[in-house]
Formats: structure tokens, C-alpha cells, sequence
């Protein structure tokens, strides 16, 4: 069971789009919507109905089909109301009828009076569960703002950390005029779905896609650069840390060894990149970007230079070579 709690009224005031949207309503048992919701899951209440408890998953949502509703008009038609204010009085979250159905005014009435939320939507019943649990597991995911600035590079999304005043926003600043996109600056939101996905967002969508450059204040990239220039969420598929340039510190010159960091329980590629005057960041971060794609599709670079010099050695010309400098003198 989770411990992040939404309410019925929450759910109903969701802002979704398009294939996204739940096309909700309430009917009855106003007094209800202020009910938690603490499991993102959804249970088909057929058992309880005819009498079978045991196991009763309460806790979750109540979905009612047209199998449902046909069980609903056969207690109504046989007078058995007692099942029903069974069923209430385990103080379900809320009850959802898909199809556009309105159950009898017995059901509401009960429902009224136990104080459950009676919401209904037009849409088919697995439609609307496949869209619920979507929704359940954005609303329910684990989540974590971060100090950054999150770009996408040829597809690539890229999350910049560093120490303030290192370069980010000018970094990215410098990304977006090369044509790639920002997610957000400064302040990135990141939340794991399905529990192996990282998606980062801007903290707050008013001011997500503004960037603060030293010198020259806040800019708005969309104004700016266009729409083209933003976007509004993207996997987080690589993080670049940016670290002032340390002469004492022994920086990874080959890329044979794979670094990580850890985002929320989730193992996401890492790279450090020193800065210090006259090094072209963005040439960098897009040939990094690349160069993680590559390894999407199971090319390593680093790994197979490395096996070319093995073999190479491995031949004797690496040897011929070296000697036969010495034997010309």
C-alpha cells in the first residue's frame, strides 16, 4: 500500500487531455469526495456483491460494468438491498459506472447515506481502467525535486548537474540555439514509473521553461526560440555532472568503465565533464548524446577500441613496430 494519499475530488479535478482524459462526473454522495484514495489499483466488485467478502479488496476503487449493473437490477428487482448496504459499510474510496450507466435510485440512496462518492464516465470499462491505472501511476509514483537543468539532446534526455555557477543554464542555453529542446532549469522534478523509468519535469509549469543566465536576468525559451524550443516532460537517460576543472583529479579518458548514479531506486548512466575555459560544452554533451544512443543499439566505441588495441597486440605488429624502430639505427 502506498503512503501518498489523493482524494476523490483530486481525481475529478485532474486536467487530462485527449487519450488521457477520464471523462468523470459525479452523480451522488458529494460528501464522499473528500474520501483518500491509498491504493492505485482498481477492483471489480462482481464477489462482493453476491455475498462473498472474504478478501474484499475495499480499499481500491470500485469499478461497475454492465455485468455489474445487471447483478444491481437483479437485487433491486428481488428487493435485496441488504447486500448493498453491505457493501457500503466497508467504506469504499468511491464507486465508478462506466457505459454512461446510472444505477437505480436504491443504490444512490444508500450510497448517499454511507457518504461514497457515486462518479460515473462514458467511457468503456477496460478503456477507462488502462487510463486509471496510467493515471494511478503518475499520481502514486515516487518523486524527488533536484538542483539542475534537464535538455533534451537528439532524443536524448539529459540531466545537468554541477555545482551553482558552474555553466548549466549557458550550457543549455547554448544547446537550444543548436536546436534541442529544454525540459526545465533550475529546479527538475523527477518521479519513477513502472519502477525502472525516470521522467523529469519542471517543479512548477509556470516557470519551468524560463532560464536564468548571470548577466542577463530571466528569459522565457519559448518566447524566445518558439514552442519548438520546449518540451514538457522526458525520460531522464543520462545525467552529466559539470565539475570545475581539478588538476590533482584523474579524469576517465577511454569510457571503458560505466558509471551510474542512482534517481530514485533507478541506475541511470553518468558522466563527469570538467570545465575550464576554452572547452566547448555543448559540442561535448551532443557527442555524448549520440554516443549513448549507440549504446542503445549494443555499440560500445570505448570497448571496441579496446579490443582492436588487445588484438592488435596480440598479432606481433604492435611489437614489429616498436622493435623495428630500434634495429633501423
Amino acid at each position: 500500500m502506498s503512503d501518498k494519499k489523493i482524494t476523490v475530488l483530486d481525481l475529478l479535478d485532474l486536467d487530462l487531455k485527449g487519450h488521457n482524459s477520464l471523462n468523470l462526473h459525479c452523480i451522488a454522495g458529494r460528501m464522499g469526495l473528500s474520501r483518500a484514495l491509498t491504493v492505485p489499483d482498481i477492483n471489480r466488485p462482481g464477489l462482493a456483491l453476491s455475498g462473498f467478502y472474504d478478501s474484499f479488496a475495499y480499499q481500491r476503487v470500485q469499478l461497475f460494468g454492465r455485468g455489474e449493473f445487471a447483478y444491481l437490477k437483479k437485487l433491486n428487482f428481488e428487493g435485496n438491498i441488504e447486500t448493498i448496504k453491505q457493501f457500503f459499510s466497508y467504506g469504499i474510496p468511491c464507486a465508478i459506472f462506466t457505459h454512461s450507466i446510472t444505477p437505480d435510485d436504491t443504490f444512490l440512496s444508500i450510497a448517499e447515506h454511507a457518504g461514497c462518492a457515486i462518479l460515473q464516465t462514458d467511457l468503456e470499462s477496460t478503456e477507462f481502467s488502462s487510463r486509471l491505472l496510467r493515471v494511478f501511476s503518475n499520481l502514486f509514483a515516487p518523486k524527488k525535486t533536484m538542483h539542475g537543468v534537464f535538455v533534451e539532446v537528439y532524443g536524448i534526455g539529459i540531466l545537468l548537474t554541477g555545482d551553482s555557477g558552474v555553466g548549466k543554464s549557458e550550457t543549455a542555453l547554448e544547446l537550444v540555439e543548436r536546436g534541442h529542446r529544454l525540459v526545465a532549469d533550475d529546479i527538475v522534478e523527477i518521479r519513477c514509473v513502472n519502477g525502472n523509468s525516470i521522467l523529469g519535469q519542471g517543479a512548477n509549469k509556470l516557470i519551468s521553461h524560463h532560464m536564468e543566465i548571470r548577466g542577463l536576468g530571466i528569459i522565457n525559451i519559448s518566447q524566445l526560440y518558439g514552442v519548438g524550443a520546449i518540451r514538457e516532460q522526458k525520460e531522464v537517460q543520462l545525467v552529466v555532472k559539470l565539475e570545475t576543472w581539478d588538476q590533482n583529479k584523474i579524469y576517465d579518458r577511454l569510457g571503458t568503465d560505466a558509471h551510474t548514479t542512482d534517481l530514485l531506486g533507478v541506475k541511470i548512466p553518468l558522466i563527469e565533464i570538467p570545465v575550464k575555459p576554452g572547452r566547448n560544452l555543448p559540442i561535448i554533451i551532443e557527442a555524448a548524446a549520440m554516443n549513448e544512443r549507440l549504446k542503445s543499439m549494443g555499440y560500445y566505441s570505448a570497448r571496441e577500441f579496446n579490443q582492436n588495441i588487445l588484438k592488435w597486440i596480440e598479432t606481433g605488429e604492435a611489437q614489429n613496430a616498436y622493435y623495428g624502430s630500434e634495429d633501423s639505427y
